[in-house]
């Protein structure tokens, strides 16, 4: 029998903290660190490079004015590298291509719905097709099927969810 919740999926006491860490990583690595390595490039090329070399001194008097300069040119400048990354170079995709080959679910049916509604539905659903094209009529045990599919279906359409591991 498969188990069918109606309610938003709630991680188990173990997951907890490996979502935890996960979402830690994700808030590390792409905000803080990101932040701080910013701040930390614009004082050290300022107070390490700018202010020790007379000529980039007149340029930028202070560091507000590096920073100001920093935000108008750099802030654009790094948009379109980063655009040329994903668009026009073959980083991004070479990227994704290692990703796809190391995600197991590229190579098989992924856990939930899909191993508990969709597939089974095209399964009988080609069943049905091959009995039709040779005349054939639907017997009961494939109409009992296909409405069970059709129900559970309907319940993901309206919000629900299909139990852990699809049980």
């Amino acid at each position: 029998m498969v188990l069918l919740e109606n309610k938003k999926h709630k991680s188990s006491k173990e997951n907890l903290a490996y979502r935890s860490w996960f979402y830690f990583r994700q808030g590390w690595s792409i905000y803080f660190a990101f932040i701080i390595a910013a701040v930390n490039t614009m004082i050290t090329t300022y107070y390490l490079a700018v202010e020790k070399i007379p000529t980039l001194k007149s340029i930028f008097p202070s560091f507000e004015y590096y920073l100001i300069t920093f935000i108008i040119i750099g802030i654009p400048l790094l948009v379109l590298i980063g655009y040329f990354h994903f668009k026009k170079t073959s980083g991004y995709a070479s990227e994704i291509e290692i990703t796809w080959e190391s995600n197991p679910y590229w190579y098989k049916i992924r856990p939930g719905h899909d191993t508990v509604v969709l597939f089974p539905f095209l399964l009988l659903f080609t069943k049905a097709m091959i009995k039709y094209s040779q005349n054939e009529k639907l017997n009961n045990e494939n109409i009992v099927q296909m409405k069970e599919l059709q129900n559970k279906m309907k319940f993901l359409i309206d919000g629900g969810m299909i139990g852990k591991d699809g049980k």
